[in-house]
């Protein structure tokens, strides 16, 4: 007799009196970011630069909505790129 998944998922939830943790807690742009800093902390900076990359697609291209956080994410964008760059660049650091 084959137990049905999502059943077997909510019984084991009720045992453990817990509720089900939420599906989406971070939105993507802050995933990427989070391993674009991950990267960087790894000496991984072709990945960061990828990363980068993707997350500059995803905050400059139109959205459907209106975004009110736009000048904070761009802002974190301007300055995930200047962590590289000096990361890149460690002698003018130094001077």
């Amino acid at each position: 007799m084959a137990v049905d998944e999502d059943e077997g998922r909510s019984g084991l939830d009720a045992v453990r009196g817990a509720a089900p943790a939420p599906r989406h807690t971070r939105r993507l742009s802050d995933k990427i970011l989070i391993a674009f800093h991950h990267a960087c902390d790894q000496g991984d900076f072709e990945v960061a630069e990828e990363l980068l990359r993707i997350l500059e697609m995803m905050l400059t291209r139109r959205s459907a909505s209106p975004d009110t956080n736009r000048r904070k994410n761009l802002e974190s964008l301007v300055a995930a790129h200047e962590r590289l760059w000096l990361l890149r660049h460690p002698e003018v650091k130094d001077q």
